[in-house]
């Protein structure tokens, strides 16, 4: 059932005071995109006759199919706590049609739309919630973004030590006030490195939400003379950010199909499971897809590295943990995402391999026993594990490989992303850094 009829966005934006509405929607890398429209044109916007030029937005389509409509997802009307009080402005999320009103197969917000529409056929609802973490940084004396801070606060740490609390404390009011329900919020492990979590939505709007909390904690943090980064290896030996994300699944009647009748681990969660982990490298480009993913997922960083999956909540080396709570509150962790992925896509292929796992009863590999937190690639090699991909270049290998991802993402996109992602990669390769040049200049 909706939550806004057309007459009701009319009547808030009456009310309110509302000057401009941005029209939202993201390109295939989850990077946001939007149109800005007067109040007065709004009628033109909900009558979904808003049009734009795709072949400027990247990963879209090519000049001779260009023109591109955005329908917004009334649900999705929100006004902005953090832009002035008079002249207020609002954001509805959109999706993307073509000149002959279908669905844009380019779309991200599409993909994960038929990925719940299949869920649904099969009688289930996932919902989930991100974990995302990021870094607060200076800014240096030209107002550029830097990768440095003054504080040295750790894991829980309460201000004075953990220097921006009150920065925190803002995102969440901010956040509260778009209908973010925040769990719980602190200081992570590193200097500088934050957490803000929320409790668990559908799919869809879960997604949404990753994109509006990426966009706040940027705007307010700049506010307070701060640069937010989600970044996953801004700075060298500390450990990385990361976005994990948890998933919980009910059937028609709202049971948790996760947990069985003596409230262990259901067979349905274990195929769930084992469908993540057989996809689970070649989602690795997508989830992870930038370069700087790849330096966050190294041993002896708290992150994962090893293909792997524990019910024992407290062994954090795997790659899927189960949470200790159980009941209703059973849910699956994936530990390996980070907040630079499309959460479209991403969240998309996480669901679809776990459906697959459940249609064809894939049987999970044996449950890591030992916590490997520590454990070097010799140490993993050894025992026999396999792990996630070590750089974007054999993330590239693993995705261009598997027809599943394909099927999911579509072709439109799966190339797209493939051939960026080469490129990304080559533009890498043949870069000269400065720990080369360190290295190697004085000895040859």
């Amino acid at each position: 059932m909706s939550k806004y009829t057309k007459e009701d966005i009319f009547r808030i934006v009456e009310e309110e005071d509302v000057a401009f509405i941005r029209l939202q929607f993201c390109d295939i890398f989850g990077i946001p995109k939007n149109i800005a429209i007067a109040a007065s044109q709004l009628e033109c916007a909900l009558n979904n006759e808003c049009m734009f030029d795709g072949v400027s937005v990247e990963g879209f389509v090519r000049s001779d199919e260009s023109d591109m409509y955005l329908y917004p997802d009334l649900d999705s009307f929100e006004i902005y706590p953090w832009r002035p009080q008079a002249g207020k402005v609002a954001r509805m999320f959109c999706n993307v049609y073509t000149v002959d009103g279908k669905p844009f197969m380019g779309d991200s917000r599409n993909v994960l739309h038929e990925v719940v529409k299949k869920a649904e056929k099969l009688g289930l609802n996932f919902k989930l919630n991100p974990e995302p973490e990021f870094f607060l940084f200076d800014y240096d004396d030209e107002g550029r973004p830097t990768n440095k801070t003054h504080e040295k606060g750790g894991y829980f740490d309460v201000a004075p030590a953990d220097q921006g609390e009150n920065v925190r404390r803002d995102i969440i009011l901010n956040l509260e006030e778009l209908g973010f329900d925040i769990s719980s919020s602190h200081h992570e492990i590193a200097p500088a490195q934050h957490e803000i979590d929320f409790r668990e939505e559908d799919a869809e709007r879960t997604a949404d939400m990753i994109m509006t909390f990426r966009m706040a904690v940027k705007t307010i943090a700049k506010k307070h003379g701060l640069y937010a980064t989600f970044m996953p290896k801004p700075t060298e030996g500390i450990s990385g950010s990361g976005m994990h994300i948890n998933i919980i699944a009910h059937d028609k009647a709202g049971n948790n199909i996760f947990v069985d009748d003596k409230g262990e681990l259901s067979d349905t969660a274990k195929y769930f499971i084992a469908g993540v982990l057989s996809h689970v490298k070649a989602m690795t480009l997508v989830t992870n897809p930038i370069v700087n993913s790849y330096k966050r997922l190294v041993p002896g960083y708290d992150a994962p590295v090893n293909i792997s999956w524990s019910s024992s909540g407290a062994n954090r080396s795997a790659l899927i943990r189960i949470p200790s709570k159980r009941g209703q509150d059973t849910r699956i962790e994936l530990r390996n995402p980070d907040s630079t992925c499309n959460p479209y896509l991403a969240i998309a292929l996480i669901l679809a391999a776990g459906m697959d796992g459940i249609e064809k009863k894939m049987t999970p590999p044996e449950e890591l026993g030992d916590n490997l937190k520590n454990a070097t690639y010799d140490d993993l090699r050894e025992s026999g594990l396999e792990t996630l991909p070590m750089t974007l270049g054999e993330a590239i290998e693993a995705y261009q490989d598997d027809e599943f991802v394909k099927e999911v993402l579509g072709s439109s996109i799966f190339n797209k992303i493939l051939d960026a992602k080469r490129k990304e990669w080559k533009d890498f390769r043949t870069c000269v850094t400065q720990w080369e040049i360190g290295r190697y200049l004085n000895i040859f």
